[in-house]
């Protein structure tokens, strides 16, 4: 059984830090690109930042300098550290694992929220 959960979020200032954590398992995690996504309300589920299983990694631009993204292969994690978070932040974020095989699978995901 696949399982993908996250931790780490909460309520934090704006220009605050978090980091989330995506603890994967029930798969060859290695094997996997894994990504963070987020969804704010009323919206769709938009991308945050993948990195590959050889470790390369992109990001949403309007992220990009503020968030960043990593992987330990021995513990079967995935990272996102947020740094200067603002109040569009603010969204629910979601862990993702894929291959090339087709295989893609969620987190439940967890809430940050950025609010004075």
């Amino acid at each position: 059984q696949v399982q993908l959960v996250e931790s780490g979020g909460g309520l934090v200032q704006p220009g605050g830090s978090l980091r989330l954590s995506c603890a994967a398992s029930g798969i060859t995690f290695s094997f996997f690109d894994m990504g963070w996504y987020r969804q704010a309300p009323g919206e769709s589920r938009v991308l945050v930042a993948t990195i590959t299983k050889g470790g390369s990694t992109n990001y949403a631009d309007s992220v990009k300098g503020n968030f960043t993204i990593s992987r330990d292969n021995a513990k079967n994690m995935v990272y996102l550290q947020l740094n200067g978070l603002k109040p569009e932040d603010t969204a629910v974020y979601y862990c993702n694992a894929r291959n090339v095989y087709g295989m893609n699978y969620w987190g439940q995901g967890t809430q940050v929220t950025v609010s004075s």
